[in-house]
């Protein structure tokens, strides 16, 4: 059998894994420097507690685990053979590979609500699936890295979110820029377009506009049955202003009886003002008044990520969602939360060639082997130089010095030890750094300092 891999996923190289855990490690000093506490949900759930959060074209990207044993035998004949799939599905499979760390983690607070301290502040670094169609930057199994704020409506957490965003991304060295919209704006957008009933349609093909245009989503919201003259409504939605502010104050007039909208208005004005204050810089925080990301269950604040200086789609987002438990019967618990794309942010900084040499993880000293007398000498200064933290390792055979060479060379060993009889009688150790073809010999004391 020709060995493969599955579509949208990837084997990671020790290279690769030693810059993942870079970005992991600089993302998780932030989380906690900022209240967050570690949480891990388990890789699969009930196929409900997915379905229906994520609008219809998030349900259709969710990988359904299959029941075991025989389920065919257990499916009613008739749809199998009328191809109902929505019944299909509900008889051969129950649960499903988690799609998001959002909507676990409103389970488990739900499930635990009585035990925990409110505002509970959480951060997760899972992977995620998605049946998606794999492009640049787009992988069906990736990984998530998310905190999350539930308890409290107070829109400090909205500054404070930013305020994560903006430090993660400066430690990384990624210049981006933070989209910045309000679910109650496009609600009241809905209403001034005279479309309330058909919100869900209007954010899905408005989300969109990046991708097709103007002109397809003109044409998307005609096919979603949204008349000509609501759309010419919203005309002005497409010929914003760079100024956030400015933006808004244009939205108060035409949302002048609007309550939700001008409530949307009000909140974006305050979490943008704090910011500001708070030192961001006014061109890097965006109002996006095109930016839905589709998702039903936001209620507020919504944000994307996107890198400056290079091609690439968002690669960090998030929002409000003060709903999301009442799903699983238990209401009154707001929740924020925001995600950063570990594989996006990844691509971004290989491109940008911003990896710091120090992401690599190589070994700092080879020894070489020149048979048995002097191996056991050079075990023992191996296990003192790891107690010291300091990585080492003996090549396994003794082969040509040359074959030794060129190993340490592929691996990106520093430094290449030699412990030969003259070293070991005069208690010396010679060690050539490959990287700058320096040799020298230094007694066991002074190597070992």
């Amino acid at each position: 059998m020709k060995p493969g891999l599955a579509k949208g996923t990837r084997d990671f190289t020790a290279l690769e894994v030693s810059r993942r855990r870079y970005i992991i490690n600089t993302l998780q000093r932030n989380f906690e420097l900022f209240g967050f506490q570690p949480l891990e949900t388990p890789s699969f759930e009930n196929l409900s507690t997915l379905t229906g959060k994520y609008g219809e074209e998030g349900d259709r990207l969710i990988f359904k685990i299959l029941n075991s044993g025989d389920y065919t035998a257990k499916v009613n004949q008739e749809d199998w053979e009328d191809k109902n799939h929505q019944k299909l599905t509900s008889q051969i499979s129950d649960k499903a590979l988690r799609y998001d760390l959002t909507v676990p983690f409103a389970r488990f607070v739900a499930m635990n609500h009585n035990t925990l301290t409110f505002p509970f502040k959480r951060y997760q670094i899972q992977p995620v699936w998605r049946a998606d169609r794999p492009q640049k930057g787009r992988f069906r199994e990736f990984y998530q890295c998310d905190a999350d704020v539930v308890g409290s409506e107070s829109l400090l957490q909205e500054v404070d979110l930013v305020q994560l965003y903006l430090k993660s991304f400066a430690d990384l060295g990624v210049s981006v820029a933070i989209h910045i919209n309000n679910r109650k704006i496009l609600s009241g957008l809905a209403e001034y377009a005279g479309i309330t009933n058909q919100l869900i349609d209007f954010t899905v093909a408005l989300d969109k506009l990046d991708k097709i245009g103007k002109d397809g989503v003109t044409k998307e919201l005609l096919e979603r049955g949204i008349s000509q003259e609501s759309i010419d409504k919203l005309d002005f939605l497409f010929t914003q202003s760079d100024n956030a502010l400015e933006n808004l104050s244009q939205l108060k007039e035409k949302f002048v009886g609007n309550e939700t909208g001008l409530k949307g208005v009000e909140e974006l004005e305050f979490v943008l003002n704090q910011s500001i204050q708070l030192g961001a810089d006014a061109n890097k925080l965006v109002f996006d008044i095109t930016l839905a990301r589709g998702l039903d269950y936001y209620t507020g604040a919504i944000f994307e990520v996107k890198a400056q200086n290079v091609q690439m789609g968002s690669i960090g987002g998030g929002g409000r969602y003060d709903n999301l438990t009442e799903v699983f019967g238990v209401k009154n618990i707001p929740g924020i939360g925001i995600s950063f794309g570990l594989d996006r942010i990844y691509l971004v900084i290989e491109e940008l060639g911003l990896f710091p040499e120090g992401a690599d993880s190589k070994t700092d000293y080879l020894f070489a082997n020149f048979g048995p007398e002097g191996t056991p000498e050079a075990l023992k200064l191996i296990v003192q130089l790891r107690a010291k933290g300091i990585s080492a390792e003996l090549y396994p055979e003794n082969a040509k010095i040359a074959k030794q060479f060129t190993y340490a060379e592929k691996k990106g060993i520093k430094n290449l030890v030699f412990l030969g009889e003259e070293e070991i009688k005069n208690k010396t150790v010679t060690f050539k750094n490959l990287e700058k073809g320096e040799q020298k010999t230094v007694s066991v004391d002074e190597f070992l300092a």
